[in-house]
């Protein structure tokens, strides 16, 4: 007897094009005998969706987790996000389809879906693991919080009119303090998101390392810092302006910071699994993402 093949199907709820989307991989996934699932999260928003994708086996009650081949995500790098929530823990890889506006963790863009779902039944892919990053909140001595992030923890001010007064640390050292709106820690997959917009380096997803950028520093020296992946990274809330802070995990996970709390970053020993179809160089989406001006180049004179 042949193993009934399930993949779950993620969108983003509050989006038409990503429903009308869904109908199309659920309807191009059953003609191919396989099982569209859902996810319970999404189950209650049904019943406002066309009737296509009423009855679908939902992950947890009529698929177990462990029995996914594939999930298919529909939106941007928020519904990837998300998505990769779900999933924790498991080896089952996100096969991103870009509805949204950069979508850099997104493998496909709209107008490819057809192919997208074709490439994915006959298992045309390649699985890529990301780093994800272990995240603790410590207040004294005591673990208060734990989650983990694929893109970044953010250690944020909670109000505009208080600036966050922090000390950066790196492997039990003290670096750097002073006041600021937060401090990025990031991911190299995370790079190209909230780090980049704060002046952090773009690094390959290819190089296991740690990134930590601060935003709007008041300081000379608090530049991006990128250590090694058994590095620690810290950031402490100091009591200098009663400025309390917030944690911020991929946007999602939320923590208050009160004064005196310290956020501790470490490499994830549980990876996330990326889905990819094109194995092309990581400079070319860059140049795609980002649309940058590259006319002129006639490529290397000589063999490099």
């Amino acid at each position: 007897m042949v193993n009934q093949r399930n993949i779950l199907v993620v969108l983003h709820t509050g989006r038409q094009d990503s429903v009308d989307a869904a109908v199309r991989v659920c309807a191009q996934l059953r003609e191919a005998g396989v099982n569209a699932v859902i996810a319970p999260q999404e189950l209650d928003d049904v019943g406002a969706y066309p009737e296509q994708l009423a009855g679908m086996p939902v992950l947890g009650v009529d698929v177990d987790m462990a029995d996914l081949e594939l999930v298919i995500v529909l939106g941007g790098d928020g519904t990837i996000l998300r998505a990769a929530e779900l999933v924790r823990g498991s080896a089952v890889p996100l096969l991103g389809v870009n509805l949204g506006h950069v979508g850099f963790l997104a493998e496909s863009e709209r107008e490819d879906l057809t192919e997208t779902v074709r490439r994915a039944l006959a298992l045309d892919y390649h699985v890529e693991e990301r780093m994800t990053l272990s995240v603790r909140v410590k207040v004294d001595s005591e673990v208060v919080y734990e989650t983990w992030a694929l893109n970044e923890a953010t250690v944020e001010k909670a109000s505009r009119e208080r600036m966050l007064e922090v000390v950066m640390e790196v492997d039990g050292r003290p670096l750097s303090s002073f006041g600021c709106d937060g401090v990025v820690m990031s991911t190299p997959t995370g790079s190209t998101a909230y780090a980049f917009s704060a002046g952090g380096p773009v690094v390959w997803p290819s190089l296991d390392a740690l990134l930590m950028v601060p935003l709007s520093p008041h300081a000379l020296f608090a530049r991006p810092l990128v250590v090694g992946p058994d590095s620690a990274l810290a950031v402490e809330v100091l009591p200098r302006t009663q400025g309390t802070g917030v944690l911020w995990c991929d946007g999602r996970r939320t923590h208050d910071l009160p004064l005196g709390a310290r956020v501790v970053v470490r490499r994830s020993p549980t990876p996330v699994r990326l889905a990819r179809l094109h194995l092309g160089p990581f400079s070319d989406r860059l140049v795609g993402k980002f649309n940058l001006p590259v006319s002129g180049w006639r490529g290397p004179a000589t063999r490099d």
